[in-house]
């Protein structure tokens, strides 16, 4: 992301705003309410188009990006909603992400189209490896508006994270979760930068001081600093626009 400005009816979102998240890298972007987290993270995802700047993956420009094309770029993301389908069980969540991976496509297979059952098979060991992992195998059958929040938190990371993309991009994944949950979230994220690079979008500053690589802060749309956790610790400029908030610590203290 290079130069990227976006206004909405003359209010300044983003301006010139430049990121880039290197291989095997955990990303947090962070800063105080209205900073522009949301629309950087939007624009990442192609639901919103910037007025001036370019997006870059792999070497190449990506113009008029749309979600849609995020899967076979090898980018996948999970979102403050979860956006789960509540009629279709927590397996079947999971399978519509690995459809990147499938020859015949989840869809057809899913309403009983010619499909080829090797192909069904692989998607399904997959999407179970995946529910193992997070360790919410035992709940595969069930339907995601029975299960606890912290739980539906997971299907949706399940459900980005087996596609296995080359980026994960997350918007606030430890919001409405404990502290034990979140630090559960962050090592999850850790073991992950074998297999991906991560951007992190979070307010909960204990997590990203913990898991981040790198960090980059907005204030009214702009970069106001950039760079390791220590170094953002001791940045005043941080510290001024969080008026006076700790970003060394979460909500617990820690």
């Amino acid at each position: 992301m290079s130069g990227v400005s976006v206004t909405f009816g003359g209010l300044v979102a983003l301006s010139d705003v430049s990121l880039s998240v290197a291989p095997g890298q955990v990303l947090g972007v962070i800063g105080p309410n209205g900073a522009g987290k949301t629309t950087l993270f939007n624009v990442a995802c192609g639901f919103v188009r910037p007025d001036t700047g370019t997006l870059t993956w792999r070497g190449e420009e990506l113009r008029k990006l749309r979600p849609h094309q995020l899967a076979r770029l090898g980018i996948a993301r999970s979102l403050q909603e979860l956006g789960l389908f509540d009629r279709m069980t927590v397996l079947n969540n999971v399978l519509v992400g690995a459809d990147r991976h499938a020859t015949t496509g989840f869809w057809p297979s899913l309403f009983g189209l010619p499909k080829r059952a090797r192909d069904e098979r692989a998607l399904t060991e997959r999407a179970m490896a995946v529910l193992e992992e997070f360790g919410i195998a035992e709940v595969a059958g069930r339907y995601p508006g029975s299960l606890p929040y912290p739980v539906r938190k997971r299907i949706a990371l399940a459900r980005a994270l087996v596609s296995e993309p080359d980026l994960l991009l997350l918007d606030e994944p430890a919001g409405g979760l404990s502290s034990a949950e979140i630090d559960e979230i962050g090592d999850l994220m850790r073991s992950l930068t074998g297999r991906m690079s991560v951007m992190l979008v979070e307010h909960h500053m204990d997590l990203v001081m913990n898991v981040c690589d790198h960090i980059v802060v907005l204030d009214f749309g702009k970069v106001i600093a950039r760079g390791a956790p220590d170094e953002i610790r001791a940045d005043p400029a941080v510290q001024a626009a969080y008026l006076g908030e700790d970003v060394v610590t979460g909500a617990d203290g820690r």
